[in-house]
C-alpha cells in the first residue's frame, strides 16, 4: 500500500512508471530482511528487527562503472561512510548499503570484499564504500550484531531493478518515523520533456521525527492522530508493563533517531550540481515535518548516470586521459530540485503508508499509522483523496 494507492497526491509533478528510484534506467534495489524471536531482550539472541538494503546505480554488467555524485548534511548525528572520497573526487565508485547504526562496519567491509571477489585477478583493487546506518535499538536487539556479510551479498544478489518493496524491509525493518512505524519508502518524478524529460527517483530509509510534527501534503496529520490515540514507541500510550520492563539506557526522547536519502537521476549533472540536488533533500523532509533535530542525523547523497564514465581497468595506471561528458543547464536544474523536494517528501510517506505494526524487544510496539485515520485527516483538511 502506497500514497498514491489511498488517493493521496504528493505535490504538482508526474511520478515516473513505478514510482520508485528503480524508474532510474539501469538503477537496482535490493533488500535482507531479518525478523526473529519476540518478547524481553536478551542481547546476541534477540528480538531481531533489522536488515540491509542496497542500492546499486549500474546495470549488473557494468556495476563497477562510477557516477558522479555529491552529498549534503543537514544534521550530523549520523554516518554515511565513504563521503570524504565523494566530495574529493566528485564520485561514487561502489553500491550504496543502508543498515543499522551498529551494523555499519560489518556491511562495509562486506562491500569491500565484494568489490575485491569481483575484480580481475591479480589486479589491486580497493573501495571506499558508501554505507548509511539509522538506529533501531527501540526494536531491535542492536547490539546483538545480527547482521552478517552474507546479509549484505544476498541484498545485492536480490537487487532487481522493479518495483521497490517498502516499509518493514531492509534496512528499514527496525525503524520508526514520526512515532509511527517507518522504514523504506521511494518515490520519483519525471520532469517536462521540453526540459530533457529526465527521471529523478528517491529512497528514503526513514527513522525520524516527533508525531505531532508530521504533515502530509500540508495537513497536519501528526496532530489529528496524537499518540493518545495511536500510542507511541517511545512511550506515551504504551502498556506500561512493557515500558517498565524495557532496557533503553539512553532515555531517547520521541522523535529520536535519523534519515537517509538516496537521489538519483538519469540526468547529466556534474558533482557539484549532484551537490545542489542532494541540498534539497532536506526541504522534502522539512514538507513532511522533519526538523534535524540534535538527536537526529540527516544525511543525504546524490547521484547522476547520465553520463557514461571510464570503467576500472586492470592496468588502473593506463586510464584513458581525457573522456567527454555532459552537462544540464540551469532552467533543467531547477526542475530537478523540485522533483528531489517532492519525490522526498512522497518518499517519507510511502514509507508510513507501507509499514505495518511491529512489537519488537520488550514488547513495545511501533504501530502503523492508520490509513483510515489519515484520509479522515486529509479530507478534513480540504484535501479529500481521490
Amino acid at each position: 500500500m502506497r500514497a498514491r494507492d489511498l488517493g493521496i497526491v504528493i505535490g504538482l509533478g508526474t511520478p515516473g512508471p513505478l514510482n520508485a528510484i528503480t524508474d532510474v534506467p539501469g538503477l537496482r534495489v535490493g533488500h535482507t530482511t531479518l525478523i526473529e524471536g519476540d518478547g524481553r531482550l536478551e542481547v546476541g539472541r534477540g528480538p531481531v528487527r533489522t536488515g540491509v538494503t542496497v542500492v546499486v546505480p549500474r546495470e549488473r554488467d557494468r556495476w563497477r562503472e562510477p557516477v558522479y555524485a555529491g552529498c549534503h548534511r543537514l544534521s550530523g548525528n549520523g554516518e554515511l561512510t565513504g563521503l570524504e572520497w565523494v566530495r574529493e573526487s566528485g564520485l561514487l565508485t561502489t553500491p550504496i548499503a543502508i543498515t543499522n547504526t551498529h551494523s555499519v562496519g560489518v556491511v562495509r567491509d562486506a562491500l569491500v570484499a565484494a568489490s575485491v571477489e569481483s575484480a580481475h585477478p591479480g589486479s589491486v583493487w580497493w573501495s571506499l564504500p558508501v554505507v548509511g546506518e539509522t538506529w533501531d535499538g527501540r526494536l531491535n536487539d542492536i547490539n546483538g550484531f545480527h547482521v552478517r556479510a552474507g546479509h549484505l551479498h544476498a541484498a545485492l544478489e536480490a537487487a532487481t531493478s522493479g518495483p521497490v518493496t517498502e516499509g518493514n524491509v531492509g534496512g528499514g525493518t527496525g525503524m520508526i518515523c514520526h512515532e509511527f512505524k517507518g522504514g523504506i519508502g521511494t518515490a520519483s518524478r519525471v520532469i517536462e520533456e521540453r526540459l530533457g524529460g529526465f527521471t529523478l527517483g528517491v529512497l528514503v530509509q526513514a527513522n525520524h521525527g516527533r508525531r505531532a510534527w508530521l504533515r502530509v501534503d500540508g495537513v497536519p496529520v501528526g496532530r489529528e492522530i496524537g499518540t493518545d490515540d495511536v500510542p507511541s514507541p517511545f512511550g506515551t500510550g504504551q502498556d506500561p508493563q512493557a515500558l517498565s520492563e524495557s532496557a533503553d539506557p539512553w532515555g531517547l526522547p520521541p522523535g529520536s533517531g535519523s534519515i537517509i536519502v538516496v537521489v538519483a537521476t538519469d540526468a547529466p549533472l556534474l558533482p557539484h550540481q549532484c551537490e545542489r540536488v542532494a541540498q534539497r533533500a532536506g526541504l522534502g523532509i522539512a514538507r513532511a515535518g522533519g526538523t534535524g533535530g540534535h538527536t537526529s542525523g540527516e544525511l543525504f547523497i546524490a547521484f547522476a548516470t547520465g553520463n557514461r564514465l571510464p570503467m576500472p581497468t586492470v592496468d588502473q595506471l593506463k586510464p584513458p586521459l581525457v573522456h567527454d561528458v555532459r552537462v544540464v543547464g540551469d532552467a533543467v536544474i531547477d526542475a530537478l530540485f523540485g522533483a528531489t523536494i517532492e519525490a522526498t517528501e512522497e518518499a517519507i510517506v510511502n514509507a508510513l503508508v507501507a509499514a505495518e505494526s511491529m512489537t519488537g524487544a520488550d514488547g513495545i510496539t511501533a504501530h502503523r499509522l492508520p490509513h483510515d485515520r489519515l484520509r479522515a485527516a486529509m479530507t478534513r483538511y480540504g484535501r479529500a483523496p481521490a
